[in-house]
């Protein structure tokens, strides 16, 4: 039976602690979608990277993957440098449809958040 598949795809850093909110993003999502296989790969500096996290989606017979990039906008990375590496994983893969979404900061969800809390924060006292 397939597995609908969800691949979050973020930047990455050299500091560990700044994949503390996207590796909390990712368990959120496994308790929100518990039918969906979901997993968290980086750009660069840190493991594992798209071609890894994709792999693992595939064979774990998810022939079906939403790629979310959990980036604020869609600059280079997003527009030229995914796309180019989705391309080279879907060669590997062949029977595994990759399905690129929008970066999550270009949502009006998101921005609706991302305002709220600005807000939020501004009302606290220092």
């Amino acid at each position: 039976m397939c597995r609908p598949g969800i691949l979050l795809f973020a930047h990455g850093a050299r500091d560990p602690q700044w994949a503390r909110p996207f590796d909390a993003t990712a368990q959120r999502l496994r308790g929100l979608a518990p039918d969906a296989v979901v997993e968290l790969a980086f750009l660069e500096f840190m493991s594992p990277d798209l071609q890894e996290a994709g792999a693992r989606l595939a064979a774990a017979g998810c022939t079906h993957v939403s790629v979310v990039p959990l980036f604020l906008g869609a600059g280079g990375h997003v527009r030229k440098d995914l796309p180019a590496l989705l391309a080279e994983l879907a060669g590997r893969h062949p029977h595994v449809q990759w399905l690129l979404q929008p970066a999550v900061g270009e949502t009006e969800r998101l921005i609706e958040a991302m305002a709220q809390s600005a807000l939020a924060l501004s009302r606290t006292s220092t």
